[in-house]
């Protein structure tokens, strides 16, 4: 009797121990299914086509790895700002930054400059720029390394219509093209530096209806200060490492900013106050396009990138303001520059 109780004992204890590890199985395989259906319906929303089912596969690994680090962050809720599965969430960080991050230059500027906002006391306690008509819609650069030309083109298209009361899209692509000497290289990286002296000496540039963006480096197809919707007469550098030398440029017209966005925070940045790690090695050119405070006090930077609307808010990030750091939050303050009407 002993030994038929002790047998069916060890049989109940099999059973549960198999419908667990079925129940874990299934659930597993539930898992499984779930994200399978989300990457199908991420696809279709990006229009993502692979080559081959290899390509796929590798994709849907690198799609999975990145989900489970934005869904792990947004749980923690931690930090005052957000990830969001976005239209880079089948590519690594590395291949990320590689096709978008090629701000050119030098985390040291020996650029000796004026700055004609350095006697500036009196300033808004927020701007922005869009609420003044001074910014052009979001634009998306694509897989092109030219974040230098949309920073430079953004200020610039700042300054003009606080110079002569008309928002004109400018184009991004009459750069990438032409301003090809030294370090600015088109899709291969540049400078918004270099970019303002081209302009200056091309004496402008032409609207982006009259010179579409590609995306691609082409071949120069300028036609001519005729053909020019808008001029500058030069530019300058804002005093390194300052934030309150960076707010007295923000508050008085859109700003040519370089950062580090090189981490996987901000490749999936949703929405927030941006606060999340990040060095100065500066690898992307962005444009600062105001600044404010938050309800609960934090001061952040309003800045416009362009990597399309579904990137962050819209389009924007803000990027925490005032930290202890002199170069600012992912270098914000070591290299920004701006155009001269």
């Amino acid at each position: 009797m002993g030994f038929t109780n002790h047998c069916q004992c060890i049989s109940l204890a099999l059973i549960l121990i198999l419908g667990a590890l079925a129940s874990q199985a299934a659930a597993c395989t539930l898992q499984d299914v779930a994200m399978d259906e989300k990457y199908e319906q991420w696809m279709a929303h990006y229009g993502r086509v692979y080559e081959n089912n290899y390509e796929k596969e590798k994709r849907f690994k690198i799609f999975k790895e990145n989900v489970a680090y934005i869904e792990s962050f947004n749980g923690a809720g931690t930090k005052p700002y957000k990830l969001g599965i976005n239209q880079f969430a089948d590519l690594t960080n590395k291949e990320f930054t590689v096709t978008r991050n090629r701000f050119m230059g030098h985390e040291c500027s020996t650029k000796i400059s004026s700055f004609k906002y350095e006697n500036v006391t009196v300033l808004p306690s927020a701007m922005d720029w869009r609420k003044k008509g001074a910014v052009t819609p979001i634009k998306d650069q694509g897989q092109c390394g030219c974040c230098w030309a949309f920073s430079a083109v953004a200020a610039m298209e700042g300054i003009t219509k606080l110079s002569t009361g008309q928002l004109i899209s400018l184009s991004k692509q009459e750069l990438v093209d032409c301003d090809i000497k030294g370090i600015d290289q088109g899709c291969g990286g540049g400078l918004m530096d270099n970019a303002f002296q081209f302009i200056q000496h091309n004496q402008g540039l032409t609207t982006e209806a009259n010179y579409p963006y590609k995306g691609v480096d082409g071949t120069c197809n300028t036609k001519g200060e005729a053909n020019h919707a808008a001029k500058i007469n030069g530019y300058e550098d804002v005093p390194a490492n300052s934030e309150k030398a960076l707010l007295k440029a923000a508050a008085h017209q859109p700003i040519s900013d370089a950062i580090d966005a090189g981490g996987s925070d901000f490749q999936f940045y949703s929405s927030g106050i941006f606060t999340g790690e990040c060095g100065t090695s500066l690898d992307h050119g962005v444009t600062a396009v105001g600044y404010g405070i938050t309800n609960d006090g934090t001061k952040y930077w309003l800045v416009k990138n362009s990597w399309g609307t579904e990137w962050g808010e819209e389009g924007y990030i803000r990027m925490q303001r005032d930290i202890d750091a002199e170069e600012g939050l992912c270098g914000i303050a070591m290299q920004a520059s701006y155009p001269t009407a």
